[in-house]
C-alpha cells in the first residue's frame, strides 16, 4: 500500500507516523510545499511548543473549540491529553504541566518535539519530500493521483492520502478541495489582538490586569481572564479568547467595533458601589492614589481615576455620590474603540476550512472521496490558546492515521 501525506506539518507527521505504525509494510511520503518542515511547531509557545493543554476532562477540553468542540468529543475519547503526553514521553520527551495547564516540553525548546518527530520517521522509514506543493488531486477508480505544481513532475498515484496542509487565510488557497466537492467554510482569522491607535490606554504598555470581563458592543460575546495593555491596544487570554469566539461576528464588523473593560470581573454593580462605600467610610481621609480597590496596577489606577473626572489627590472622603457613581462607572464598564487587529505573536490561526459536514469524523475520511483522510487545521477545528490547537492535530492526526 502507497500512502501520501500532504503537508509537513504537526498533523503531517503525526498522521504519517501513526499510518506507518498501523501498516508497516506500506510505503508512506510526506511532501511539504516549502523547504521547511514543522515551521509552525518551530514558533509555537514563543518556541516553547505548548504541545497540549493539561485538561483531562474532555467536555472542558471541548469548550477551548469555538469550532468543532462538540464533533471532537468522540475522538477525544480515542486520543486525548492523557494519550498525547504518554506518545512524546513514550519517545523520550519528557513534559511538564504548568500552573496555566499549559503543557511544554522540560527542555522548553519546540525543536525536542521536532527532532522527535524527524527521529520516529527515520525510524520507520518515512520518505519526507520538500518543495513539492500539490495543485490537485484527482479519482482513479480506487485510487488517488496527485498532480503537483511544478509541471516537470509527473503525477503520481497512491491507495491513501492524508491532507494536512494546515489553514489556508484565503479561501483559494482551498479551491483544490472545493473541486473534490467538499464544502468549504470560508476562512477568517482568529487568535488576534485589538488594535487602538485613538486610544491613550495605550501609554501603559505593559501593563497586565489579571481578572477582566471583556464584552463586544452590540454583540452576546465577552470573556475572561487577564488582559494585557500593549503599544496598539489590548491582548491577554481575555482578548484572544473573545478573537477565537468572535472571530466570524468580527470579521463581519471589518475589525472596527467597540468593547466594554470590566477591570474588576464584578458583574454586580452593587457589589463594587458596596466596596467603595466601606473604603470611603473606612479610609476617608486617605487620597485616591494611594489606596486601591481590586489590587489594580498603580498606573492603571491613576489613569482610571482620571478617566472619571475625578483628582488623584482627593480624599476617598470628598469623592461623593456623583463622583462614587463615576468611579464604579469605569471600573466596571470601560468602554474603548476597537480599530483593527494584529495577528497574535506569529502564530497564525484560521477560522474555517474543509467543512466538518464533508468529514465521517469517526475516520477522517472524506465522506465525498474515498481513501481521502484530512487531519489538522485544515479542517474547520479551531480553538483558544493554550496547546488546544496542536492537541486537534494530535487527535485528527492520530484517527485519520488509522485509515479506516
Amino acid at each position: 500500500m502507497k500512502i501520501a501525506i500532504i503537508g509537513g506539518g504537526a498533523a503531517g507527521f503525526f498522521s504519517a507516523i501513526a499510518a506507518k505504525e498501523n501498516y508497516p509494510d506500506a510505503k508512506v511520503v510526506i511532501f511539504e510545499k516549502l523547504q521547511k518542515l514543522l515551521s509552525k511547531v518551530k514558533m509555537s509557545g514563543g518556541g516553547r511548543c505548548n504541545v497540549t493543554n493539561g485538561c483531562t476532562s474532555i467536555n472542558e477540553l471541548c469548550k477551548a473549540y469555538p469550532r468543532g468542540g462538540r464533533s471532537l468529543k468522540k475522538a477525544f475519547q480515542v486520543f486525548n491529553v492523557k494519550h498525547a503526553i504518554e506518545w512524546f514521553e513514550s519517545r523520550g520527551v519528557p513534559l511538564v504541566i504548568q500552573d496555566d495547564n499549559c503543557v511544554f516540553p522540560v527542555s522548553q525548546s519546540s525543536q525536542s518535539i521536532i527532532n522527535c518527530f524527524l527521529k520516529e520517521t527515520k525510524r520507520l522509514c518515512i520518505e519526507i519530500e520538500v518543495g513539492m506543493s500539490v495543485k490537485a488531486i484527482k479519482q482513479k477508480n480506487d485510487q488517488l493521483e496527485l498532480d503537483f505544481l511544478k509541471e516537470e513532475l509527473q503525477p503520481r498515484t497512491f491507495d491513501k492520502v492524508i491532507v494536512a496542509t494546515g489553514g489556508s487565510p484565503k479561501k483559494r488557497g482551498l479551491e483544490w478541495l472545493k473541486a473534490l466537492n467538499h464544502k468549504i467554510e470560508n476562512p477568517v482569522p482568529s487568535l488576534f489582538t485589538f488594535n487602538m491607535p485613538t486610544e491613550s490606554i495605550t501609554q501603559l504598555m505593559g501593563i497586565v490586569v489579571e481578572n477582566t470581563l471583556v464584552k463586544i458592543q452590540g454583540t452576546k460575546l465577552k470573556a475572561g481572564g487577564p488582559l494585557l495593555i500593549s503599544h496598539w491596544g489590548m491582548s491577554g487570554p481575555a482578548v484572544l479568547k473573545l478573537s477565537a469566539f468572535g472571530a466570524r461576528v468580527l470579521s463581519e464588523m471589518g475589525y472596527d467595533f467597540m468593547i466594554h473593560v470590566n477591570w474588576v470581573n464584578e458583574q454586580n454593580n452593587d457589589v463594587v458601589v458596596e466596596q467603595l462605600r466601606n473604603i470611603v467610610k473606612e479610609h476617608s481621609n486617605k487620597i485616591l492614589s494611594n489606596y486601591r480597590p481590586y489590587s489594580l496596577p498603580g498606573r492603571l489606577w491613576l489613569f482610571l481615576i482620571e478617566k472619571s473626572d475625578s483628582s488623584a489627590m482627593k480624599k476617598w472622603g470628598e469623592l461623593g455620590k456623583k463622583g462614587l457613581n463615576k468611579l464604579v462607572n469605569v471600573l466596571t464598564n470601560d468602554v474603548y474603540a476597537v480599530r483593527g487587529k494584529t495577528t497574535f505573536k506569529e502564530e497564525f490561526v484560521t477560522c474555517g476550512g474543509v467543512s466538518l459536514q464533508s468529514i465521517d469524523l469517526n475516520t477522517m475520511q472524506s465522506k465525498v472521496c474515498k481513501n481521502l483522510y484530512f487531519a489538522g487545521e485544515i479542517l474547520d477545528i479551531d480553538a483558544i490558546t493554550g496547546g488546544y490547537n496542536l492537541q486537534s492535530a494530535w487527535t485528527t492526526g492520530f484517527l485519520a492515521g488509522k485509515l479506516n
